[in-house]
């Protein structure tokens, strides 16, 4: 009996599929397949059939393609990457790919495929991130030197089911410049996890159907945050590098890589006039598998407890020996005075826009939450860090008049709490930044991450201080609130921070390099401007220093030498040091 001589060839394959697929189908399913459909017809088969590939088949969210050239296979991804990035702004809800590439050898059977050369490729397509393009070592090998574009070595990688390691090139194009943002080599390199217990808690899906019950969302999901970072036992991610995924459909693996993180807490919210309904699911982001899930419901009453439901099953999920002492330590009420609490999500939902317009609007609604209830310290609180941030943004109409009323409101928080975290740390840089109090607000500042070492604002606050004031520690406070926030839009503080500790040091090319960073995430960042044009203008490079100084004058032409004695910095050399700077670039004295 003679047997059927098995057909193979070699051959570029190409593995794709939606990231995040589960989870935009379960949010809007309709929209789902309607907006990928669209992508399919109008992107993702024409790329292919330009790039002469072959779709050997389709799943529910993915294809597989074949090529004779991994050249055009590389080409056609990148062209697919390209177009649906551009798309996203336009499309929603909005669907990201991943993409793997493998040369190898693989079995014909009819129109499908088989063989290691496919299963490695789908591997690879796993190990991409949203919106990339990875190829194997074999691919790589095959298109270095024959393409326009750059291949970043992500370095050997172990793979389901895969007998071998595979080194991973991730891919991106040329133009893209390396000092200007993550490389993904850079984006995919896993934070390491630190040495207890670590989560994310990502936004919770507001299932209101009206878009302005948003805020209540987010700030439940801030409050559950808030809550387990009172717990010394756990790694926390702050709340706003957690919100960097808002509104995006995320793979939880690549959460966990990014940020650090053991566990990642997902979930929704339902307010429907007086009833609630909050529904949470807890994730190994190793492994992916759900270690539980639930629902809540109760009336709007029952926010609290609601929370502390949710809390008190994530940590007993996480950490089922933890102490009750513990647990009861997370369960701390802002306000008992529910309109209040409204008032003051509102308000924090305006301060995290950072907007001079929007900041106006939270100091309102603060106000109304302490007319309301007199004893709610955090919204003294809150107000008090919105001068701050009129200050650090340079809206600030009358100083004088303003600065008095933020210290006075930092006072009155800090007489009715004397170990509230947030209050402590919004009081303590109120009174160092604004009022000049340098040595209280530093306290309080340790006061504050002693209690919650997790509260990622505190360490940055607690780094500019000590930069004030010229002392040790600044560059560990900062990178601390750097680990844990990452991807925090304000995390800019930290970095501007990093750069003035670096240019006192007379390190101007490394304060140059973190200034960057900063201005990468905020261009119009005053304060970053101004250390990156010292730092050009004493290491010499004067044409740069004086274009950052036109942008910095622009952003604010009040800015004069004179005006640094009136700064927090203590150390005679460090305000020297500025001054020698700007007068190089031309500086009104």
């Amino acid at each position: 009996m003679t047997g059927e001589r098995t057909e193979r060839r070699l051959a570029a394959v190409l593995a794709a599929d939606v990231a995040g697929y589960s989870r935009l189908m379960g949010s809007d399913e309709v929209g789902t397949l309607e907006a990928l459909k669209a992508h399919r017809r109008e992107v993702i088969d024409p790329a292919i059939s330009s790039h002469r590939g072959r779709i050997v088949k389709t799943t529910g969210d993915g294809m597989l393609v074949e090529f004779a050239s991994a050249v055009d296979a590389v080409a056609c991804a990148m062209d697919v990457q390209e177009k649906m990035a551009e798309r996203s702004e336009s499309f929603t809800p909005v669907i990201s790919f991943r993409i793997g590439i493998n040369v190898g050898d693989i079995i014909i059977d009819g129109d499908d495929i088989f063989g290691d050369g496919v299963n490695v490729a789908a591997r690879v397509e796993s190990e991409s991130e949203p919106g990339g393009v990875c190829l194997s070592d074999d691919a790589y090998r095959q298109v270095r030197g024959k393409t326009n574009f750059t291949f970043d070595d992500l370095g050997e990688r172990s793979l389901k089911n895969i007998d071998r390691r595979v080194r991973l090139y991730a891919v991106r194009t040329a133009s893209s410049p390396i000092g200007d943002a993550k490389s993904p080599a850079e984006a995919s390199r896993p934070l390491a996890l630190p040495d207890k217990p670590s989560i994310a808690v990502l936004p919770f899906q507001n299932m209101s159907g009206d878009p302005e019950q948003e805020y209540f969302a987010d700030g439940m999901v801030e409050d559950i945050i808030t809550g387990l970072s009172r717990l010394t036992m756990l790694f926390v991610i702050a709340r706003n590098s957690s919100f960097a995924y808002k509104g995006k459909a995320v793979d939880i693996k690549v959460v966990g890589r990014e940020l650090g993180v053991r566990y990642v807490l997902e979930g929704s919210v339902r307010k429907s006039g007086n009833r609630l309904r909050i529904t949470g699911q807890l994730i190994d982001t190793i492994t992916g598998v759900h270690i539980w899930a639930d629902r809540f419901d109760g009336g709007v009453e029952d926010l609290f407890e609601l929370q502390d439901q949710v809390t008190a099953r994530v940590v007993g999920a996480i950490w089922p020996k933890l102490e009750h002492a513990e647990i009861e330590r997370s369960r701390r009420k802002p306000t008992e005075n529910l309109r209040a609490y409204d008032y003051y999500l509102r308000a924090i939902s305006y301060l995290y826009k950072f907007e001079k317009e929007a900041n106006e609007q939270a100091l309102e609604q603060l106000h109304l939450a302490i007319d309301l209830d007199p004893g709610f310290a955090l919204a003294y609180a809150q107000a008090a860090n919105s001068y701050s941030q009129r200050k650090a943004m340079r809206w600030t109409a009358d100083q004088a008049s303003e600065a008095g009323e933020a210290v006075q409101l930092a006072w009155k928080a800090l007489n009715l709490v004397k170990d509230d975290h947030a209050v402590l740390a919004h009081c303590g840089m109120t009174l160092a930044f604004v009022g000049g109090h340098l040595e209280q607000g530093a306290a309080y500042l340790a006061k504050g991450t002693d209690i919650n070492p997790n509260f990622a604002p505190g360490w940055y606050w607690r780094g500019w201080v000590q930069l004030y004031l010229g002392e040790a520690g600044a560059v560990d406070f900062f990178n601390r609130a750097i680990r844990l926030s990452p991807l925090d839009s304000r995390i800019v503080i930290a970095h501007a921070g990093l750069a003035y500790c670096h240019f006192f040091a007379g390190q101007y090319v490394e304060a140059l390099s973190w200034a960057k960073t900063a201005l990468r995430e905020s261009p119009k960042y005053v304060s970053a401007l101004r250390v990156a044009m010292a730092s050009h203008a004493l290491l010499g490079n004067l044409v740069e220093a004086k274009a950052a100084f036109a942008q910095a004058m622009e952003l604010d032409p009040r800015q004069r030498i004179a005006n640094i004695r009136d700064s927090p910095f203590r150390r005679d050399e460090d305000v020297s040091k500025l001054a020698e700077g700007f007068r190089l670039v031309g500086m009104p004295e």
